[in-house]
């Protein structure tokens, strides 16, 4: 938008640089330069402004592939106007010299018309191809088509307009479309994903195997080392219990041989201690052998005397006293004799 002030009898416009400026006075060409400054008088003065700078416009265009699926394709052609005069000429760029603002709406008519260009190369683009080979590269090649096929269009060289650039931004179909498309792929995915499950599954059952086979065999190995200590405690049991007899025999051996001679001397103590009893009974008997029989009562009397209780009190009658006496003188004598 241009810069306008008002002065007595006269203006004053100042434009920016990226804007071409065509200006008029009763008709006729003047002046036409970028970035243009001047005072001008309003009632005999046209002042053309034309935008030179790079525009983007954006698009969305929906078109039905070969195989009758409807596809969308969005993106940007950026452009520029490459001769204002030509462009000025075919368009009204005209502004009005009090606002500095344009009368019509020339960049909308400008943009529409790359639009459209635009799109009738995506349809042509899209009605020729099916679907899935779009899908798969109709990015790249949509974008080298439209960024040819509109550099060297001559409707748009015949405005004086250049396309700088294009770019495309997505091509997608309809959402039930794309679904579709995505389903076999989500499939494969999920495929893998399970095979990977399941992998990692059978991964988990095999080392958990492997430890169960590592504990069943460190039970199997305790148990042997178990069953080892058993039967080596059962040979030292069984040793102790062997080298106990064994010591119990010696013992016994040792107590029995000790009684045998204890038996044996004692038996010959009492071998000897009899024999020399009976020696002496024998020397006794041959002594009373020879003797009277007086003799042997008054000794049996004697022996009977020494054996019996003690008397207190004892009487005799005349009648036994007086036998008796007399054996007893008759026993001394023979005694004395003897």
């Amino acid at each position: 938008m241009a810069d306008i002030r008002r002065y007595p009898l006269v203006k004053h416009l100042r434009a920016g640089t990226s804007a071409h400026v065509i200006r008029y006075r009763r008709g006729k060409l003047v002046m036409s330069s970028r970035g243009a400054a001047f005072f001008f008088r309003p009632l005999a003065t046209t002042v053309v402004e034309v935008p030179i700078d790079d525009r983007e416009q954006t698009f969305l265009f929906t078109g039905r592939t070969a195989d009758f699926q409807d596809v969308a394709v969005q993106g940007v052609v950026t452009f520029r106007v490459a001769d204002p005069e030509v462009l000025a000429s075919r368009v009204d760029f005209s502004i009005e010299l009090d606002t500095g603002m344009h009368a019509t709406s020339p960049m909308e008519q400008l943009t529409s018309i790359v639009t459209q260009y635009a799109q009738e190369l995506v349809l042509d683009y899209l009605a020729h191809h099916q679907l899935r080979p779009t899908l798969q590269d109709g990015v790249v090649e949509i974008r080298d088509l439209l960024d040819h096929k509109l550099r060297a269009a001559d409707q748009l060289a015949a405005l004086g307009i250049e396309v700088v650039a294009v770019r495309i931004v997505a091509v997608r179909p309809t959402p039930e479309v794309e679904k579709a498309l995505q389903t076999p792929v989500r499939e494969g995915i999920q495929q893998i994903s399970d095979q990977a499950t399941f992998e990692r599954r059978a991964a988990a059952v095999e080392k958990e195997r492997a430890i169960a086979e590592n504990e069943l065999a460190n039970e199997i190995e305790l148990a042997k080392r178990r069953e080892f200590l058993i039967s080596q405690e059962g040979l030292n049991v069984r040793r102790q219990f062997e080298e106990q007899s064994a010591a119990n025999r010696i013992d016994a051996t040792g107590k029995a041989e000790v009684q045998r001679i204890s038996a044996a001397a004692e038996a010959g103590w009492v071998t000897e201690t009899e024999g020399a009893k009976a020696e002496a009974e024998r020397n006794r008997i041959e002594i009373y052998r020879d003797l009277p029989a007086a003799v042997l009562y008054g000794l049996a009397a004697r022996e009977l005397a020494g054996n019996l209780p003690a008397i207190e009190h004892l009487t005799v009658g005349s009648d036994a006293f007086g036998p008796m006496l007399q054996r007893l003188v008759a026993s001394g004598a023979e005694f004395l004799e003897a």
